[in-house]
């Protein structure tokens, strides 16, 4: 018996439980991620790590309140989770799309593909660094934790 690629025929979909199986399990993992953050307050000292940057330099990092804003996002205090790391909560909000559209896509036998140009990826990046050198300055206190 041959497989249907060495009869010149490409094979077909694979079965739409394995399609899904790969965005259903990221979609479990984060859920878990995020209601575990939402369960334990990170503004209560000894449940998380402190950021080392933070700890080592007394600089914020782009990540820095990223926990505190997670666990207000997940109680529904959008005002706060913006106060502790607007980028952060940007990040939620982008990532919840793609993993919308990535079992959809899976249904549809069609693989997610993020495709942006580099001028995307580097405007991204400085971003991020300006929010990083901003919340670490004087008139930024407003974007720090």
């Amino acid at each position: 018996m041959t497989s249907p690629a060495a009869r010149g025929r490409p094979p077909g979909p694979a079965p739409l439980a394995r399609r899904l199986a790969a965005p259903l399990a990221v979609a479990a993992g984060t859920a878990s991620a995020f209601a575990y953050v939402g369960a334990v307050d990170p503004n209560e000292p000894g449940h998380y790590p402190v950021c080392p940057l933070l700890s080592l330099t007394g600089v914020y990092c782009p990540g820095c309140g990223g926990l505190r804003s997670a666990h207000a996002f997940v109680n529904g205090d959008l005002a706060t989770a913006l106060g502790a790391n607007a980028v952060a909560v940007t990040g939620y909000v982008v990532l919840a799309v793609v993993w919308a559209a990535w079992p959809v896509l899976a249904v549809r036998d069609r693989p997610l593909r993020i495709t942006l140009a580099p001028v995307w990826w580097w405007s991204l990046g400085g971003a991020v660094l300006i929010f990083s050198v901003v919340r670490n300055l004087p008139f930024g206190s407003a974007l720090a934790p």
